[in-house]
């Protein structure tokens, strides 16, 4: 990478991890030979705007913050050809840096990034059902459902939990769940699955929650979302099986399914907002799609088993229907 850098940094990210890194990465950064420009960000709208100055600039957008600020820069980025996002670990969950082989070490993640390639990866969009109204684009996972409330805990916890505030969020928010009734209409199949359960996702990347891995199988670059379905199950077995997630292990259980769509539709029979990348983004009902190849990201050089083109076939799992509690038609 020889461009100039704009490391947009988020101060209050990680519990003001993001903050006490930064003048090591900018320090690191310049170690590698790159030019750096350190901008902090007061608000989201205020790291769009520094994003899109520093494409007009002619420089790199490279963010250290968590999956929050990256998606909201991607988002702003993918108005704007030919701009490259760089990224570097500085939140709680980093699951963007985790699936793409980026290291946790502040050195390291600094070199991978100089020496990185610049990929094509695609983004999810979440819009209004008739594709009327705001449109926002996220990075890794959209869910909502039981993930709703177990996000909205989270992100109300205090900073001092850490990477463990996510494990928080979902103990609490399941002493109160009660179990919520989901319609999924698939594109282009036009496939249309109701199940009672617990969550629906539509997962552009494979991980959230601080190293959740959600969709083990979803690819960065094939222009799909690999939709998580999980069913209702008792709370004990549900929160006995919590930590198969974090090996890509529960997509084995009866009671989840993959589906591999273009697009979905979700809808549910009572309220609840989709979170994308730890932040809210819409209200059920939406409309999630892929959009291929949207933004241009480095990647460490030796590349990584989430983008499709860089290694082996994906070896991604046959859809598996609903049954159970769930039916189709």
């Amino acid at each position: 990478m020889s461009a100039p850098v704009c490391l947009i940094v988020n101060p209050a990210a990680g519990g003001g991890k993001s903050g006490r890194l930064a003048p090591e990465m900018e320090q690191a950064l310049r170690a590698e030979g790159l030019t750096v420009r350190r901008v902090e960000t007061r608000h989201l709208d205020h790291a769009r705007e520094l994003a899109a100055e520093a494409v007009a600039a002619g420089e790199t957008v490279v963010t250290l913050s968590g999956d929050g600020l990256l998606g909201v820069v991607a988002d702003a980025l993918r108005h704007h050809p030919g701009s490259v996002i760089g990224v570097l670990p500085g939140g709680r969950g980093n699951d963007l840096a985790r699936v793409l082989g980026i290291p946790d070490d502040a050195r390291a993640a600094c070199r991978a990034l100089a020496t990185g390639v610049p990929r094509p990866v695609d983004l999810g969009l979440v819009e209004a059902p008739d594709s009327s109204g705001e449109k926002q684009a996220f990075v890794g996972i959209a869910s909502a459902g039981f993930d709703s409330d177990a996000n909205r805990i989270a992100n109300e916890a205090p900073a001092w939990l850490g990477g463990l505030v996510y494990a928080y969020g979902a103990l609490r928010a399941l002493l109160s769940w009660r179990p919520a009734r989901f319609e999924i209409e698939l594109q282009p199949s036009g496939e249309r699955h109701a199940f009672t359960g617990y969550t629906v996702a539509a997962a552009n990347s494979r991980a959230y929650g601080g190293g959740m891995y959600l969709a083990p199988d979803a690819m960065l670059d094939d222009g799909r979302l690999d939709v998580v379905v999980t069913e209702h199950v008792g709370k004990l077995r549900f929160l006995a099986n919590l930590p198969k997630v974090f090996k890509g292990a529960h997509v084995k259980l009866p009671s989840v399914h993959v589906f591999q769509a273009e697009e979905v539709l979700i809808s549910s029979d009572r309220p609840f907002t989709l979170y994308a990348d730890g932040d809210p983004i819409g209200e059920l009902p939406v409309r999630v799609r892929a959009l291929p190849g949207a933004v241009t990201i480095i990647t460490p050089s030796a590349g990584g088993p989430a983008l499709r083109r860089l290694g082996q076939p994906s070896g991604r799992a046959e859809r598996m229907p609903l049954d159970g509690t769930g039916t189709s038609g």
